[in-house]
């Protein structure tokens, strides 16, 4: 069973109104690191994930999910 981990960055982003630019400055990374996030292709380290988290104010659990594919 392969695990991987989904996330609701880009929903989020998009109810907020914030631009893939402007959420990459918020958190200090590039926004080509916000796409392949978005896209699922990159797996955030955990201080990624908590600065996401604290942009949103939710907690980390509410954006990142583990979800398994047989």
């Amino acid at each position: 069973m392969r695990e991987y981990i989904k996330n609701e960055v880009s929903k989020l982003r998009v109810e907020s109104g914030v631009t893939q630019e402007d959420l990459a400055a918020k958190v200090n990374v590039s926004r080509q690191t916000i796409i392949a996030l978005e896209k699922g292709n990159y797996t955030p380290s955990i201080l990624l994930a908590l600065k996401i988290a604290g942009f949103f104010e939710l907690s980390v659990d509410k954006i990142f999910k583990i979800t398994y594919e047989k």
